[in-house]
């Protein structure tokens, strides 16, 4: 049966698309996880991937063309199948074209007259606006709500904050697009759903809630409804048992807790009451300090008893014999729930390292002459760089004579990157992101410095957007500032190379034949040996060397 793929929603802004390129033709045959298309929003150029199987039998939106989200961007289908209803109804409205794809993947066909019999029976109530769980990055296929900013009964204003959402990425704030009371909570917080998955209900106060879910459930397949509401039904049963110990608040709770997840998860560690801590975010919201620098009873901890000695027989061994006290305690584990944002660095880890062929190369740089620049740089008013910022750049040039290090494999192709996008490796509290500088290349010492600051405090204030963290050719990380002298590291896919930095050390060199105090820094080079052969990879080390211990020719 044919399948209608609608314009995604590739962004949690996006509202129309434009098809930048059609990767498959109409006649193609279609497998699942094909790219279909490149989708411009209005943050980035994405892939489209397709979720079905078949033959491509219609394109509704030629190249260079835009639409809104969820009009008709395609039908897969047999071959030779006939699609004129499906185009015929392509005209009718959104919500109506919506309702049509679902009731197409349902696995029971209807006859035609009980469908339009029931579609008026369960028409969804007017004014009635359904939030589903949104694509906030372009791989995301789950998310989890990290908390609830919105309660049921609030009001809600059109660019509110209804929930912070954990994807694979980040935890970021996701506004309401539509205005009215919150009339229903359909993902609870700690829960995870695939995108598009119920997430709340907002409409007029005093809609009939049931009347709405029945409306959105009569489009699903009954099967896969009644199995995600046992599913939910048993989740919540389970949960009622030790919603005491939970610092999480539900919607029966008469006052409502603001805090953020690592603020309840330090808590929670700590075993602090939320109700006792007064939060200094916004709105009264408990952040991470609040917990560090909050001052409650210290719980009492049982002392060990020491089990008394037996008496010896033997009083001569008895006073010979000093008495043995062995440590007694309890084994202690814990067992924490992965993040999305964890399970996706291990999965995308995971597949650079068995997929792509690595090998390092490590070289050793003499930093005199950049610690001498970088002070008299840093004396100038107004200026500030880091030796990571010197770096990043030496990297950028040295990538513009070495393109072919600048690459992504691509299985029958190997695509040459002529622009120069750094990635940044950033730790944050959940795990590892890499914010992008575009055109890296074209920026100055001090652009890079501001740059970096700025991209690395958003992220670590999970203020960062998505598409600042995407599209990077190459990707630098640092450890230097914890002292570590030497590392390899995992290439961040689709990049053929990623760099290893350390610490500036102080150690005696050689020079001109004496012995000196000197200062070197090493640095690994990680290359896929797919893209980047052995001799390439030293050369591009060569001339990040020269600029490295020359950063006057940086300048130039």
């Amino acid at each position: 049966m044919a399948q209608v793929v609608n314009m995604p929603r590739l962004s949690d802004t996006m509202e129309e698309g434009t098809v930048a390129k059609w990767l498959k033709n109409v006649g193609d045959k279609i497998e699942e996880g094909d790219i279909l298309a490149e989708i411009e929003t209005d943050k980035a150029t994405m892939e489209f991937e397709s979720f079905h199987e078949g033959t491509l039998l219609h394109i509704g939106v030629q190249e260079g063309d835009g639409a809104p989200v969820d009009s008709l961007l395609a039908i897969i289908g047999d071959e030779g199948e006939d699609i004129s209803a499906l185009l015929n109804g392509a005209s009718t409205s959104s919500e109506e074209s919506s309702e049509e794809n679902i009731e197409s993947n349902s696995s029971a066909a209807k006859e035609e007259t009980s469908n339009s019999s029931a579609s008026e029976a369960t028409a969804m109530p007017e004014g009635v606006e359904v939030v589903t769980m949104p694509r906030l990055s372009d791989t995301m296929e789950e998310g989890t709500v990290a908390s609830w900013l919105k309660s049921v009964g609030d009001t809600v204003e059109e660019g509110d904050i209804l929930a912070e959402i954990e994807t694979d990425k980040a935890t970021m704030e996701f506004e309401s697009f539509y205005s009215g009371n919150l009339l229903h909570i359909g993902i609870q917080e700690g829960e995870g759903a695939p995108v598009d998955s119920l997430l709340a209900i907002i409409g007029p106060e005093g809609t009939d809630v049931d009347a709405v879910l029945k409306a959105y459930a009569s489009g699903e397949d009954a099967s896969t409804t009644s199995t995600h509401d046992s599913a939910s039904e048993k989740s919540e049963s389970k949960e009622e048992s030790t919603a005491e110990t939970k610092t999480n608040t539900t919607t029966q709770d008469t006052k409502r807790i603001f805090a953020s997840p690592l603020a309840k998860k330090m808590a929670e560690d700590k075993g602090i009451d939320l109700a006792q801590v007064s939060g200094s975010g916004e709105n009264g919201r408990i952040v991470k300090k609040d917990i560090e620098n909050f001052k409650g009873s210290a719980q009492a901890v049982p002392s060990a008893q020491a089990t008394p000695a037996k008496e010896s027989s033997s009083s001569a061994v008895a006073a010979s014999v000093a008495p043995i006290n062995l440590p007694v305690g309890e084994e202690h584990r814990e067992e924490t729930k992965n993040s999305q944002m964890r399970k996706v660095i291990a999965k995308r880890l995971s597949e650079s390292k068995f997929s792509a062929p690595h090998y390092y190369l490590t070289i050793e740089v003499d930093m005199e002459n950049a610690k001498a620049s970088r002070a008299h740089i840093n004396g100038l008013p107004d200026t500030k760089v880091s030796f990571n910022d010197m770096v990043l750049k030496a990297c950028a040039m040295a990538l513009k004579k070495h393109p072919q290090v600048n690459t992504s494999w691509n299985n029958d192709t190997t695509i040459v990157n002529h622009h120069v996008h750094m990635g940044v490796a950033v730790a944050v509290d959940e795990g590892l992101v890499v914010p992008v500088l575009k055109f890296a290349d074209q920026m100055s010492l001090t652009q890079i410095g501001a740059s970096v600051k700025d991209l690395a405090g958003r992220a670590r204030n999970k203020k960062i957007k998505p598409d600042e963290m995407e599209g990077s050719t190459f990707t630098v990380s640092n450890l230097g500032m914890f002292g570590i002298l030497e590392f390899t590291s995992i290439i961040n896919q689709p990049n053929s190379a990623i760099l290893s930095v350390g610490a500036i050390v102080e150690k005696p060199v050689v020079k001109n034949g004496q012995i000196v105090v000197g200062n070197t820094m090493k640095i690994t080079l990680a290359c896929d040996h797919r893209t980047v052969d052995g001799a390439t990879g030293a050369q591009f080390l060569q001339t990040l060397r020269a600029y490295l211990e020359n950063p006057v020719t940086m300048l130039a």
